[in-house]
C-alpha cells in the first residue's frame, strides 16, 4: 500500500554507492514531477537530472559535503523561474492552444494572469515560482517511495554556487531544492534504526464540519 511505502521512506543519510537506481524508475519519478500540479498550470521551474560524477562532486562541495549527492546514483535539482514574464506566460498559452485549440476563455484567463503577476516584484514572483517547484518535489518523494527508491531532499546548499555550476542564472533560473536518489546502506545509516516520528493526527488536524 502507498501509506506503507510512505512509512518505509525516510531522509536517507547513507546511500550505497555500489547500487544504482534503474533508469526506468528514474523516468517514472521524473514523470511524476512533470505531472505535478502547479498554479494555473504554468510549471515555472525546470528539472535537472544529474548523473555526471564531476558535477555532483562540485555540487557536494557547496552543499555541506552531503555524501548522498555522490553516493546516490542520481541527483535531481529543482530550479524555479527567477520571475514571471510576458514571454513565459505566452509560451504556456501557446502550448495550450496547440493541444486544446484556441479559446477565448483561455486567452482571457492568461491575459488576466499576466495582469496579476507581471506588476509584482521579481522577488515576489520568484518566491511564488519556488512554491510550485516544491509541490513537484513532494510528488517526487512520493513516487520514489512507491517505487522503493531511497531519496534525500535537500535545501542545505549554497544556491548561488549551484546556480553557477549549472549555469542557471543566464537561463533565468534559481536552484531551490535537490533530491538525491539511490539505495540505503543499512550498516552505515544512523537514522535507519530509529522510529519514524510524526505529530499525532489529533495534534496536526483540526476537523471543521
Amino acid at each position: 500500500m502507498f501509506l506503507d511505502q510512505l512509512n518505509w521512506r525516510y531522509a536517507t543519510k547513507k546511500m550505497d554507492p555500489a547500487k544504482s537506481v534503474p533508469e526506468e524508475k528514474v523516468a517514472q519519478i521524473v514523470e511524476a514531477i512533470r505531472m505535478a500540479p502547479t498554479s494555473s498550470g504554468v510549471q515555472p521551474f525546470e528539472l535537472f537530472v544529474i548523473r555526471n560524477d564531476k558535477i555532483r562532486e562540485a555540487i557536494r562541495a557547496v552543499a555541506w559535503d552531503q555524501a548522498q549527492i555522490t553516493d546516490g546514483s542520481h541527483l535531481l535539482v529543482f530550479a524555479s523561474w527567477d520571475n514571471y514574464t510576458e514571454a513565459r506566460i505566452d509560451a504556456v498559452l501557446e502550448q495550450l492552444e496547440e493541444e486544446r485549440g484556441e479559446s477565448e476563455l483561455l486567452t482571457n484567463y492568461y491575459t488576466n494572469l499576466k495582469g496579476m503577476l507581471l506588476p509584482r516584484s521579481a522577488e515576489e514572483n520568484a518566491a511564488h515560482a519556488a512554491h510550485q517547484a516544491y509541490i513537484s518535489l513532494g510528488f517526487a518523494l512520493a513516487a520514489a517511495a512507491e517505487l522503493s527508491v531511497d531519496s534525500t531532499p535537500m535545501e542545505g546548499f549554497d544556491p548561488a554556487q549551484v546556480d553557477e555550476i549549472l549555469g542557471l542564472k543566464e537561463k533565468g533560473l534559481r536552484a531551490k531544492s535537490m533530491l538525491a536518489l539511490g539505495y540505503r546502506q543499512e550498516e552505515g545509516d544512523w537514522l535507519l534504526p530509529m522510529k519514524k516520528v510524526r505529530k499525532s493526527t489529533e495534534a496536526l488536524v483540526t476537523e471543521i464540519n
